[in-house]
């Protein structure tokens, strides 16, 4: 019976002690929460609308209501500007592409004529002019 006694004693002391505790952290840290706690109203006066604001919104139209003219305005500009940035990120690829093909297209005839050039060099014999239709064909 004792060891109960002793056992509940402690355990009573043991939450006494924790409560005491937990108020003295609190007032010691009280100035602090007071002023996390405003910072946070005004974050979130920032990021919530007010709450007359809200239900005014909510009540403005339902969720079957036709749109108002502003909010098709607002959507058909969204789309429209989305429009418009793929059309001009298509056309930029389509340029790169088409400058990529042009180079590829120089520079294939380049080594063209170079290689005829040489051939030209090589195979001419002083007596005519380097024409390809002056050759004599053996």
């Amino acid at each position: 019976m004792a060891w109960r006694q002793l056992l509940l004693v402690s355990c009573f002391s043991a939450a006494m002690l924790l409560s005491m505790l937990q108020e003295g952290t609190g007032m010691s840290v009280g100035t602090r929460q007071v002023a996390r706690q405003e910072a946070q109203e005004g974050v979130e006066q920032k990021i919530f609308m007010q709450e007359s604001d809200a239900s005014n919104f909510l009540k403005k139209r339902g969720k079957r209501s036709l749109k108002s003219r502003d909010e098709v305005n607002a959507e058909n500009r969204q789309k429209l500007r989305a429009d418009e940035l793929r059309r001009e990120y298509h056309e930029e690829q389509r340029n790169e592409f088409e400058n990529f093909a042009e180079e590829q297209n120089d520079e294939q005839q380049e080594r063209s004529r170079e290689a005829i050039e040489q051939w030209r060099q090589w195979h001419y014999d002083g007596l005519y002019p380097p024409y390809l239709y002056n050759r004599h064909h053996i």
